[in-house]
């Protein structure tokens, strides 16, 4: 009897947040990775109200005296929405956050380059997958302090919970399965084989029925049926897949897919056969995603855009734009968290200015890549993306009129890379990068 009230109350809880219109009251958060700061907008008014400072921007991080936050990544919540957790995947950390009041409650350390965590059904514990390892964290939310280990595979990405609290879903970064694990005993029930080894995000419909895991590194996105536990479908969707959230339109769920390399997201039915409904031009390389309580809104963070830009699923159209932190990974939607319309204890403004997008132009051949500016005061910070080279060649990055190069990469196997470079402010002028030793593969002007 115990078990069936938990789980109706579960269900209550689940249709109060599903129907609740959004309220002053309510919050975004992106968790962002350059500034290493927690943004925290107002989805009432579609403005930035400040931004819980984890630790400092790049580049103060290099200092061997540096005492914050490094690479803030992952959010996660608590099913009562009191309590927000920040990844931290450059110092290894867990950071809980008091969601009323903005202040870091607990820290908790743990193995190399954690990459996502969240909160089990009942609320007790917290996992957290360690992805530059091959375990899942368990952590007492209480006493902030690790209780358990499961072995997985190596890379796990992400783990979520089904609301039965008897099932939990990890996907993996490095590894081309997702483990199914049960809560009670923290045990791997099954494995289940994809396509790809590279998944950073997965969620449930809003039945709770699938679960959709995207594949970032082949542009697909796996579905999983919860009870059968088998595969059920694949779909094509789109260089750089990041993440994706589900909205009720019209009586019908869609998914909303956020297409990194394309700059776009691509809305899909979620019938038997999943159809592409719509493609939505957004700000440069959207990446988190999530839908608001009533289904009207779907929230995304621009990686390269710094900030987040508003979806009406209505017009599947976007209609608001957010500054925010630098480089936003993940984006979460809490309702009813706030004391008041406009409070923002213990934010402070925002740390950051905003970036410049730089499209790069093939000189010849298929080669792609774009680039983005951010400033870091008196020196820029540079970051390219480049695909469709040569594989495992050298690429020198050229800013402004510089003879020298201010970065050099060398591309995998599928002839991409990406890294990012950290030098002195350029005038106007051009990016341009070279094959090692030999011509100019791509270029564009930018203009500050």
């Amino acid at each position: 009897m115990k078990q069936l009230a938990f789980a109706a109350a579960i269900g209550m809880a689940l249709s109060v947040h599903a129907e609740a219109a959004i309220s002053p009251l309510d919050r975004v958060y992106t968790a962002d990775q350059n500034t290493n700061t927690v943004s925290v907008f107002s989805p009432a008014s579609n403005k930035l109200l400040g931004q819980i400072k984890l630790g400092n921007q790049r580049p103060d991080v290099l200092s061997p005296l540096y005492k914050g936050e490094i690479n803030v990544h992952g959010l996660g919540f608590s099913p009562d929405h009191k309590t927000l957790i920040a990844i931290s995947n450059g110092s290894n950390s867990v950071t809980f956050i008091d969601t009323a009041t903005n202040k870091v409650k607990g820290k908790t350390y743990v193995g190399r380059s954690p990459h996502e965590g969240f909160f089990s059904a009942d609320g007790k514990e917290v996992w957290v997958v360690v992805r530059g390892e091959d375990y899942i964290s368990v952590i007492d939310p209480v006493t902030f302090k690790e209780t358990h280990r499961i072995q997985t595979e190596l890379g796990p990405g992400m783990v979520q919970f089904h609301p039965d609290g008897k099932l939990a879903f990890a996907v993996s970064s490095f590894t081309p399965t997702v483990d199914i694990i049960d809560v009670a005993t923290h045990t791997i029930i099954k494995r289940i084989n994809v396509v790809s080894p590279f998944s950073p995000f997965l969620q449930f419909t809003p039945d709770y029925s699938e679960i959709w895991m995207t594949h970032k590194d082949v542009g697909k996105v796996t579905r999983i049926s919860t009870k059968t536990l088998e595969v059920t479908g694949v779909i094509d969707t789109g260089f750089i897949t990041n993440h994706l959230a589900f909205a009720k339109v019209g009586g019908e769920v869609r998914a909303y897919v956020t297409i990194g390399g394309e700059n776009v997201v691509k809305v899909y039915s979620t019938g038997p056969q999943a159809k592409l409904l719509a493609t939505i031009p957004t700000g440069a390389l959207p990446h988190g995603a999530w839908t608001s309580d009533d289904n009207s809104r779907v929230y995304i963070g621009l990686e390269n855009g710094d900030g987040v830009q508003v979806i009406d699923t209505a017009t599947n159209k976007v209609i608001a734009t957010m500054g925010g932190g630098q480089a936003p990974q993940a984006l979460v939607y809490l309702s009813n968290v706030a004391p008041s319309a406009t409070d923002a204890s213990n934010l402070v403004p925002r740390v950051n200015q905003d970036s410049a997008n730089i499209q790069l132009k093939p000189v010849a051949g298929e080669a792609k890549g774009f680039v983005v500016v951010r400033s870091l005061g008196v020196v820029e910070s540079i970051e390219a993306f480049l695909y469709k080279l040569k594989p495992d060649t050298q690429y020198d990055v050229y800013a402004g009129n510089g003879a020298a190069p201010v970065g050099s990469f060398r591309t995998n196997a599928m002839g991409i890379a990406n890294g990012t470079m950290i030098g002195p402010g350029h005038a106007d002028g051009a990016i341009t990068v070279k094959q090692a030793g030999g011509a100019t593969v791509l270029t564009s002007l930018f203009h500050k």
